[in-house]
């Protein structure tokens, strides 16, 4: 079938209605802002996990601790999550184990609560802005799917006035009422395969972390009972 210059894309978007033009705008600037987002977060995890492997090489590896916290101390911006992590909870567990009288487990509870705080500010850090994709997934065939009703309800409403209807008259309004829902597709795929891989690439980290926090909390618990 050959496709005349009428039903040519940019002819169809342009002959578009002032509702359909609107909807594909809205989806234009939710794909382009989804696809920004996604090299984002792309980036970010693939930094994250990277300063995550490198500390946890360097932590296990039998670095000392002290010169270790004082690296990230000097530096916490450009320190990793779990290097956070680490600073907070050694951070409060040298300032209580410094107070006269205080126990064990008031020791290792203000650590654990140090760590856990700086865990959740790191969690929210990484799951930023997976929202907005996980919005955009879901909304956006909604969208485009709107803006096909409305354009074929406009199409068969043309048709009203004419004496006898053919495919010819009617095809240009359902073709471009249709790309309202392709662009709803274009912009919701990339955003849902997008969230769904990053939940489980977040998911993986905090698992590392949790993970991390506990065994360094056990490392502690064995220095405290130690004479400061």
């Amino acid at each position: 079938m050959e496709v005349t210059q009428n039903l040519s894309l940019i002819h169809l978007i342009l002959q578009a209605s002032i509702p359909v033009k609107f909807v594909l705008g809205i989806l234009l600037a939710a794909s382009s802002m989804s696809w920004w987002h996604i090299f984002l977060k792309l980036f970010a995890l693939k930094r994250a996990k990277g300063e995550t492997d490198s500390f946890e090489k360097e932590f296990w590896g039998g670095a000392d601790l002290n010169v270790i916290f004082q690296r990230v101390s000097q530096d916490r911006e450009g320190a990793g999550e779990l290097e956070r992590i680490f600073e907070a909870g050694f951070r409060e567990f040298l300032k209580l184990r410094r107070q006269a009288g205080a126990s064990v487990n008031v020791i290792m509870d203000g650590t654990r609560r140090a760590m856990r705080a700086a865990y959740q500010r790191e969690m929210d850090g990484l799951e930023s802005h997976l929202a907005f994709l996980a919005t955009v997934g879901s909304v956006s065939p909604y969208v485009g799917l709107f803006g096909t009703v409305w354009g074929i309800m406009l199409a068969f409403q043309s048709l009203a006035s004419v004496a006898q209807a053919t495919l010819a008259q009617v095809a240009p309004g359902i073709a471009e009422a249709l790309i309202a829902t392709a662009m709803g597709l274009f912009a919701a795929i990339p955003a849902v395969v997008a969230y769904n891989r990053y939940t489980h690439d977040i998911d993986r980290l905090s698992n590392r972390m949790e993970s991390f926090m506990e065994e360094f909390s056990n490392i502690l618990q064995r220095q405290a009972t130690r004479p400061a």
